[in-house]
């Protein structure tokens, strides 16, 4: 089998040739390969983080896994920000606020019709971004800005996910990449943090629950425009879906998109996908009882998750495909060859029956040894044979 083949036989909960080794080195690991700056992948796009990844593929041997394939023109860095197409009313223009040895700080400014909002993002010389101050300063007064960040999909053409996928080709699978309401979604949208955000929850609900409605309208006519160009999985990326708000929360604003777009992917013959690290065990029940999601990820182990593998395996493994664990702390600092008695344990506890790919429970620390992700391809030719 070819990776590609491997890794979307494993999500559609059936058996491939073996199982796939597919960490998840998805941002530090391909950024430091590249031996620049990080700066110049996530701001300039020199190269662009889609592209960096598909070398640390290549290098590594594993089987690829590109979750972030987007409907619309290929826009491959934060300082080529533009709108989508003539439905997209957002006018973005970038400043450098501060530029010294080891960070760049951009400020963002965007346009709407109904005025001007800004953020702040720091670019770090050896770290991912970070953005230190969100678009709505007061959620409140600036809501209805709001509806101008989720423009109408209908129109867009998938240059930029068929760019990604045909680049990636048989080393591994690209998904279309969309995501939840919630909290964690919020988080990125509104000064203040978790606070801010629990207390217009608390004494502003109406906001909450438009802006659940708004999201998940513009979520579901996304994935209707996208499963027409027929993606190879549906990519649902929602880190901190219990991290970051409760289960009540979760079944609130989260499940009822999931509940629709995995629904929507299945009738349309498409794996559908889940990313949310931190806990995940209650997801995983819920997923399984009341949407059809195909498979989920990354299954984190305590003490950041609370995810036992052979048990979830035994619960839910004939009914969703697995992706995951072996801890991310213990990867950074392990030698190879505990690493591949750690990607041993969790194949014997997943592996029976297909549907499980071996992979990471957070993702790959940039300083983490290149001889540990060795070994955990080496492991999975070794142990993950059917």
């Amino acid at each position: 089998m070819t990776s590609k083949e491997r890794m979307l036989t494993a999500f559609r909960n059936e058996q491939p040739d073996r199982v796939p080794a597919s960490p998840d080195i998805s941002n530090m690991v391909p950024a430091k390969l590249t031996g620049k700056p990080f700066w110049e992948i996530y701001l300039y796009g020199n190269p662009p983080l889609w592209k960096a990844y598909i070398e640390a593929v290549k290098y590594y041997k594993i089987d690829g896994w590109q979750y972030g394939g987007y409907l619309g023109p290929l826009i491959d860095s934060d300082a080529s920000q533009r709108p989508r197409d003539k439905k997209d009313k957002r006018r973005f223009r970038n400043i450098i606020m501060n530029k010294e040895s080891d960070v760049i700080t951009v400020r963002t400014y965007l346009r709407t019709p109904k005025g001007k909002l800004w953020s702040e993002t720091n670019y770090y010389k050896d770290q991912p971004p970070w953005t230190t101050r969100k678009f709505f300063k007061d959620f409140e007064k600036e809501f209805e800005h709001l509806q101008y960040f989720y423009p109408d999909p209908s129109n867009l053409n998938d240059e930029a996910y068929a760019t990604m996928a045909k680049a990636m080709g048989n080393l591994g699978t690209t998904g279309l990449s969309v995501g939840l309401p919630g909290f964690q979604d919020l988080y990125g949208l509104i000064d203040g943090g978790l606070p801010q955000i629990c207390r217009l929850y608390m004494q502003k609900h109406y906001l909450i629950e438009e802006y659940r409605r708004m999201y998940h309208d513009y979520i579901i006519s996304y994935v209707e425009r996208g499963l027409k160009f027929q993606p190879e999985f549906l990519m649902i990326g929602a880190s901190g879906l219990l991290t970051l708000q409760s289960p009540k929360i979760f079944l609130e604003l989260s499940l009822p998109t999931l509940k629709k777009i995995t629904r929507m992917a299945k009738e349309a013959g498409i794996p559908s996908h889940l990313h949310s690290c931190g806990r995940e065990k209650f997801i995983v029940e819920k997923a399984v009882a009341e949407t059809d999601l195909s498979s989920i990820e990354p299954l984190e182990p305590p003490p950041n998750g609370d995810c036992d593998l052979a048990e979830i395996k035994r619960l839910y493994g004939k009914k969703i495909a697995l992706k995951g664990n072996i801890q991310t702390t213990k990867l950074l600092f392990a030698s190879p060859k505990q690493v591949e008695l750690m990607a041993k344990e969790c194949i014997e506890a997943a592996k029976e029956g297909g549907g499980y790919v071996l992979s990471t429970g957070d993702q790959v620390g940039r300083d983490t040894p290149d001889e540990n992700i060795f070994a955990i391809v080496k492991a999975a030719k070794k142990y993950g044979q059917y």
